[in-house]
């Protein structure tokens, strides 16, 4: 039965919490407790099970967020080199950013959906602008899964064909379309059948992929696209082997296929280059972008594509490939804006190059001190994993990490590896601090499992 009073009183609490500066201590155990018990009953059981998994006492209920760091509810810091899974390249709470989206919100929020917004077409030039190639056409939506979507359609669209060819252990998000790409079982296994002309290949192995396409035109199937991280993100950080963008990029010319990069969480600077697929010198047909693009405030995400892939059929219907209410808001386009701006006056890339090495170097000599606890060390920028030698060795390190006061978690995909994604602005004492206190989680999992 609704209780309108109830609720109005619990949403007064709330809102009072948000607006106050500083809570008192029974305002903060009252927040907890009831989080606590909310994801519980209102959220996912599940969700609080699997915190466990770095979580050494009750659980931390984060509040704040500021620079390379997020805090708790009662005042604990972490290190964060999780990064909201590439969310936060330019920090958090960057305040330059916010100014912006403060800055838009004083005149406009969201749009009318009829008049034209103007950021929407200033941020598409700009996207065009720090692409490679000729990419041009831009179509913004919400979150990364929907513009894998938007990719999917407009390779179909663009091309007549239906089939797409995708990699074991790749990640493209979590809708029906994108989870049909994946390449782990345990996420499409619950929704079988889904998009049933799709096929998985090796990755990092082109001549799969030409057999693949080859085999399918001669039974008389047309194949739409073909689409690929140019870095497995929670397949474990995986790097193709130098030429493997190149050639597929050949293979798809030469059949007449559409070349889609996933670039939610490789682009924007955090592998060194503002997209990936630059230091490959590859132009893909369709180019997917998202996480960092944001700025680690709010929710954009988007595609561009090259002029010959928007068809006569989207300039003659523009929402036949979607019509999202919130996608490229004044807001979110302001955050995008403001977040290009910030990244190529201060070089994230670059950043992102020299910290990377930098924090990798020190990774590197902790697998060398702890080889019976480390399998592997790799990644690129501030895109890297250690892959542990068993799942339950790298939660151990994980967990003694996140003790510690760094936060830190498994790739989705690959569960023996944990990621390393600081922001670029981390500092190099707390990149310090990071493998000294690894080593420190690392000489306790040691003795644990006896390794």
């Amino acid at each position: 039965m609704i209780n309108k009073d109830v609720v109005l009183e619990e949403l007064k609490e709330v809102l009072e919490f948000i607006h106050s500066d500083d809570l008192t201590d029974v305002q903060k155990e009252k927040v907890t407790k009831n989080t606590v018990a909310y994801f519980d009953k209102y959220v996912s059981p599940g969700w609080l099970k699997y915190r466990k998994s770095v979580s050494t006492n009750a659980a931390v209920i984060e509040w704040k967020d500021y620079g390379a760091y997020c805090s708790g509810i009662y005042g604990e810091e972490f290190i964060d080199c999780l990064g909201g899974f590439g969310i936060y390249t330019c920090g958090h709470r960057n305040e330059e950013i916010i100014d912006t989206i403060k800055a838009q919100l004083d005149h406009q929020a969201l749009h009318s959906q009829e008049l034209l917004d103007p950021l929407r077409g200033y941020l598409a030039k700009a996207v065009a602008g720090i692409t490679p190639g000729d990419l041009e056409k831009c179509f913004f939506t919400n979150g990364g899964a929907e513009a894998v979507e938007m990719a999917l359609k407009l390779a179909r669209i663009a091309t007549g064909g239906s089939w797409f060819i995708s990699t074991v252990g790749a990640f493209h998000g979590k809708s029906m379309g994108a989870i049909s790409m994946g390449g782990k079982s345990t996420y499409r296994t619950p929704y079988l059948p889904m998009v049933q002309q799709v096929q998985h290949v090796e990755y990092g192995n082109s001549e799969d992929m030409r057999k693949a396409i080859k085999n399918l035109k001669a039974v008389g199937e047309e194949v739409a696209g073909v689409i690929l991280e140019p870095i497995q993100g929670e397949g474990g950080i995986i790097i193709p082997p130098e030429g493997y963008l190149k050639e597929v990029r050949a293979i798809c010319n030469e059949y007449g296929v559409a070349l889609i990069f996933d670039e939610i969480q490789t682009g924007m600077g955090r592998t060194g280059a503002m997209f990936r697929c630059e230091t490959e010198g590859v132009v893909p047909d369709i180019l997917t972008f998202g996480k960092a693009f944001g700025g680690g405030i709010m929710p954009i995400t988007g595609i561009i594509c090259r002029p010959n892939m928007w068809t006569k059929e989207l300039i003659e219907n523009p929402w036949l490939l979607g019509s999202p209410t919130f996608g490229g808001n004044p807001l979110a386009c302001s955050a995008a804006l403001a977040t290009i701006k910030y990244m190529l006056e201060n070089d994230v890339p670059g950043q992102c190059k020299e910290k990377g090495e930098y924090l990798k170097a020190g990774l590197v000599k902790l697998h060398e001190k702890y080889p019976t606890v480390i399998e592997d060390v790799r990644g690129i920028g501030l895109m890297l994993a250690v892959e542990f030698v068993a799942c339950e060795v790298g939660y151990s390190v994980a967990k003694g990490m996140f003790a510690r006061g760094v936060m830190t978690a498994g790739t989705l995909v690959n569960a023996k590896c944990v990621r390393f994604e600081p922001a670029a602005v981390i500092s190099y004492e707390d990149m310090d601090q990071v493998i000294s206190r690894m080593d420190e989680a690392l000489s306790e999992t040691q003795k644990e499992f006896e390794l």
